[in-house]
């Protein structure tokens, strides 16, 4: 399966770099600690692939997987809940964040009509079945 690992780019050689404190404070700022994304583990089975990702406290109702073509995504969406802040609803502070979350995984080399998805305990598993490589039947061919 071509690329199902996710590309995290390594510094490598740690040189100086007078604006990293503020690409580290934008990229909090505006990605947060996976507010953009979500954890996904991939392992291989012999002839399927299975996906699972961690979307806790998600329902499924909002959890929604498109496949096109090749290119499958999983989005999820948790919508904050409206509340009236008082001197009576005992909130000192709330981190729990809401949002769109969504990742894309490139499933060329799958069979899309057979895939398979659950969602339990916070986390959605999907079972991915590789396409059989068909061999040409051997033959013998009459010289005309």
């Amino acid at each position: 399966m071509f690329e199902m690992m996710p590309f995290n780019r390594g510094r490598g050689v740690d040189l100086y770099h007078p604006f990293r404190d503020l690409e580290e404070l934008e990229r909090s700022l505006f990605t947060g600690s996976g507010a953009a994304a979500f954890r996904t583990d991939i392992r291989e089975t012999g002839d399927a692939y299975v996906l699972e990702a961690d979307l806790p406290g998600m329902k499924k109702e909002d959890i929604h997987i498109d496949i096109d073509g090749d290119r499958l995504s999983i989005s999820a969406e948790r919508n904050a809940v409206k509340e009236e802040k008082d001197e009576n609803s005992g909130y000192i502070r709330c981190e729990r964040s809401y949002g769109s979350f969504s990742r894309s995984f490139d499933i060329s080399g799958i069979r899309g009509e057979d895939i398979s998805a659950a969602y339990e305990n916070g986390v959605l598993k999907l079972t991915l079945p590789k396409q059989t490589k068909t061999v040409p039947a051997a033959r013998r061919l009459e010289i005309q």
